[in-house]
């Protein structure tokens, strides 16, 4: 049986040779068998993921079941997020990331076989699925050991699971993922590490930690950022959403970012206070905070969480991007519901569930119910800022699965606080409109920012890098750089605007910017403004600043729009902070100017470089009001 279920792949001969000389293999045709996998070697309700390493007994996760949820858990901090410099290249094709020999100063192909060999000792879980979706996805497989079955079964949640009876022809992967936790303690010294080699026709990968992160999830978008490169196209790190007025007028908006710039919040209702009040801000000094009232809003209907396909096979001719979700789950970080009721709708979904979730870094007791304000706590005995609930699609209200046409992209950025005292670069109005060529800057930059809670990384301003996906990345910075800008060229209809989150200026804000500006979007029906109604912001980087902003007849303050208003920040407080911000853009920008890079680009480049003003930036792509 299990040689007729092999017959249905056409796999390489060393993936071959691998499945045929292991202690055992499993094709698993449903997520319950999956299930049942995870709790069924040994029979357990309780245990750990242990593998024996130079004689000891190491344990890489502890899993347990809950009524709802299988509730994972890692024994050290450092593998409850992802390390943005775990990716590393094993092949020889250009590229500017890390290569392994550099990295760790030893040859892959070695550890690629030893890597092999060790498989072969396991009895082995092989999960076919659509990595980027069914409809416009890739064969791809993941092998693991059966004791990491929860792997298996959270990849199977992330992506298009493949029943493999129901396969019409030949399955031909086009990427593997290879896992192999131990190889963490041997070989990396005890650091995360994923391998990504890149071959003409397969894409492999080799996750050497047992978080999914890097793997599981943005591993596959490692392999759609390949794909697009060879191809001509672009999977942006983004989520999307159309919104519907309360007169039933209907936008798209499409949020971008670095990892924690608000993509997962894009889709959540807007936040309110016990009394139903919202708060746009609090005084970080006085405590003061300011109110709104909207009795009703919008309504939003998710589409995309992270990842939006934007291949050939979907675009039209309509001027605009347009965009599907590349994903069959969605990996939401749920560290800003710290107690019952903040999201009551995510709330209810985790806790009556149709089959069990996939929880990480969230406390779980065999039978009862797991919560998802109740956080793992780190050894300092603070909660994980990176708690995650791994959602089906198919649990998500109202989701929206066919492509999208966007009318507006957003990007969003993780504010510090700024002062007089203290400037920093948190000097980001509630909403800036900007004009393409900056939108493309904004994403060859992508600042990751301020107390980023997905990843390992300090507070200081730092660059997720080209697209905002460049972590995940494989190839060339430059190549992605072009690819963005002829997307931009290429939908002259979709607007950018520049939106911040945690703070602005000396208040802080959450992610209520992203909230009311999608409020106030949606109802005046996109961003074309007349002249007099949009303000050059006093730094050219951020493009026009709101002089006013109306949301259901309420004014927001002015001190919220404009912070050099702000009398903790004033002109002084605020220049500093844009220097600190333009000083960074242009450290950052200087390695794009390479012979590679479109004309078009150097020019926009060299631009802000020579500290151009925003009317020359409108003149190298025009913007309409």
């Amino acid at each position: 049986m299990v040689l007729y279920m092999i017959s249905k792949f056409n796999f390489s001969k060393e993936v071959a040779e691998v499945l045929s000389t292991a202690k055992g293999i499993i094709i698993p045709k449903t997520k319950q068998e999956i299930l049942d996998l995870v709790f069924g070697a040994p029979k357990a309700n309780e245990f750990n993921v242990s593998y024996e390493v130079n004689g000891k007994n190491i344990v890489e996760a502890s899993v347990v079941r809950c009524k709802n949820a299988v509730v994972v858990n890692m024994p050290e901090d450092s593998m409850r997020k992802r390390d943005p410099d775990c990716l590393v290249v094993a092949d020889k094709l250009p590229t500017d990331k890390p290569r392994f020999s550099d990295v760790w100063g030893m040859d892959f192909s070695k550890v690629r076989h030893e890597t092999f060999e060790w498989l072969k000792s396991q009895e082995l879980i092989v999960l076919p699925y659509m990595a980027g979706g069914e409809k416009y996805g890739y064969p791809s497989v993941m092998i693991a050991p059966r004791n990491a079955a929860f792997f298996a079964y959270a990849t199977a949640t992330l992506q298009k699971f493949v029943n493999i009876d129901e396969y019409k022809g030949k399955f031909t992967p086009r990427s593997v993922i290879f896992v192999a936790p131990p190889f963490r303690h041997t070989h990396f010294k005890g650091k995360q590490c994923v391998v990504c080699n890149r071959m003409n026709d397969m894409f492999e990968l080799f996750s050497y930690n047992l978080y999914p992160g890097p793997s599981a999830k943005k591993g596959v978008y490692s392999f759609l950022i390949d794909i697009g490169e060879r191809e001509g196209w672009v999977t942006a790190h983004a989520s999307a959403v159309k919104v519907i007025t309360p007169y039933d007028n209907e936008l798209v908006i499409m949020h971008e970012g670095a990892s924690g710039g608000g993509k997962s919040e894009l889709s959540e209702n807007i936040h309110r206070d016990a009394d139903g009040r919202i708060v746009v801000g609090q005084n970080l000094e006085t405590m003061e905070k300011f109110y709104i009232d909207l009795h009703e809003t919008c309504q939003v209907l998710p589409a995309i969480d992270d990842m939006a396909i934007c291949n050939n096979r979907i675009q039209n001719q309509s001027s605009k991007l347009v965009v599907a979700d590349g994903e069959d789950g969605w990996f939401f970080r749920v560290d800003n519901i710290k107690q019952y009721g903040t999201q009551p709708a995510l709330e209810k979904l985790c806790i009556h569930t149709k089959d069990p979730l996939v929880f990480l870094n969230i406390q779980g007791k065999v039978g009862t119910t797991s919560l998802i304000w109740e956080h793992t706590l780190d050894s300092n005995g603070q909660p994980c800022s990176n708690p995650r609930v791994i959602l089906p699609r198919e649990m998500v209200e109202n989701i929206i699965s066919e492509p999208l046409e966007v009318d507006v992209r957003s990007f969003g950025v993780r504010m510090p606080p700024c002062s007089k005292a203290k400037p920093d670069y948190g000097i980001m109005g509630m909403l800036h409109v900007i004009p393409p060529a900056l939108a493309w800057l904004w994403r060859l930059v992508a600042p990751r920012g301020y107390n980023n809670p997905s990843i390992t990384t300090s507070n200081k301003i730092q660059s997720e890098g080209v697209g905002s996906y460049w972590p995940f990345a494989t190839g060339k910075k430059v190549r992605q750089a072009n690819l963005l800008l002829a997307q931009i060229l290429n939908s002259p209809r979709t607007r950018y605007v520049l939106i911040p989150n945690q703070h602005i200026g000396f208040y802080r804000v959450g992610f209520m910017p992203e909230w009311l500006s999608r409020e106030y979007i949606a109802r005046r029906g996109g961003i074309r403004f007349k002249p007099e109604q949009l303000v050059p912001a006093r730094c050219p980087l951020l493009g026009f600043c709101l002089d006013s902003m109306k949301i259901d007849g309420q004014f927001i303050r002015r001190a919220f729009l404009r912070p050099e208003t702000q009398v903790e920040v004033g002109l002084d407080g605020y220049d500093k902070g844009a220097k600190i911000l333009t000083d960074f853009f242009k450290s950052e920008l200087k390695q794009f100017l390479t012979s590679e890079l479109d004309p078009l680009g150097k020019k926009i480049i060299e631009c802000f470089l020579n500290d151009g003003v925003l009317d020359d930036f409108m003149g190298l792509i025009p913007m309409k009001y």
